[in-house]
């Protein structure tokens, strides 16, 4: 695995749990609004952690923590991801991934070997809007599609979730996204935030809070639960 970053402790990554999240490096999407960009572009820049530094870290805090929250980058380009995942459960500890949804086939495994006990999915924007979303011009959804499919009829707890811009969401697009992930267990907007590690730097702003309200009412129609997550 490669292991780049490593926060002890976390309320927040894993709902409901007290956690650690692992940073995974590199990702197949360019999200120009994304906040690790080092992790995407330039991984090999970042000091790596060794897998036994992590497990003797969790052995030593197993009596705390609850869970492991895997990040990235994107974690499922790690090819020995599973057998990572099963070190730490075979420790105790619940598993949250975090995914972009491009790998459903590492997911579908995963998922059928009861490797997860959570997962949050990004749902970078409508289907139409994709390709302009993640910074790959003539982007095809089919996997990401799948991916959703997979965990809307997987039984376990997930989230799917949307960091949103004014530059980049609209009341048309989140419209669509409510159509094509309609009934999902629970869906979170994020508004964008800026920060250093931003990929594309003063080009992105967050949503008016009265616009994110809006559209969390229009996608409560499609959507059982759907909150606002980090709004001002």
């Amino acid at each position: 695995m490669q292991i780049h970053g490593l926060q002890k402790l976390t309320l927040l990554d894993y709902p409901g749990h007290t956690a650690a999240t692992v940073f995974t490096g590199g990702c197949n999407f360019r999200c120009p609004y994304c906040h690790n960009s080092e992790l995407v572009l330039c991984p090999e820049k970042v000091p790596m952690i060794s897998e036994d530094e992590i497990f003797k870290f969790l052995r030593l805090r197993a009596h705390v923590l609850e869970g492991v929250a895997i990040t990235g980058g994107e974690p499922t380009l790690q090819p020995d991801l599973p057998e990572f995942i099963g070190k730490i459960r075979a420790l105790g500890f619940k598993v949250k991934l975090d995914t972009n949804g491009q790998s459903p086939a590492v997911l579908e495994r995963l998922l059928r070997t009861n490797q997860l006990d959570y997962v949050a999915m990004d749902i970078k924007n409508c289907k139409e809007r994709y390709g302009e979303t993640i910074g790959i011009p003539e982007f095809r959804t089919d996997a990401v599609e799948a991916s959703v499919k997979l965990l809307m009829s997987s039984g376990i707890h997930y989230e799917f979730r949307t960091t949103v811009s004014k530059e980049l969401h609209d009341t048309a697009s989140m419209e669509r996204i409510g159509q094509w992930i309609a009934g999902a267990r629970h869906y979170y907007l994020q508004p964008y935030r800026d920060s250093d590690q931003v990929m594309v730097k003063d080009r992105f702003h967050a949503p008016e809070a009265a616009e994110l309200v809006a559209w969390k009412e229009m996608l409560a129609k499609m959507i059982p639960l759907v909150d606002i997550r980090g709004m001002e």
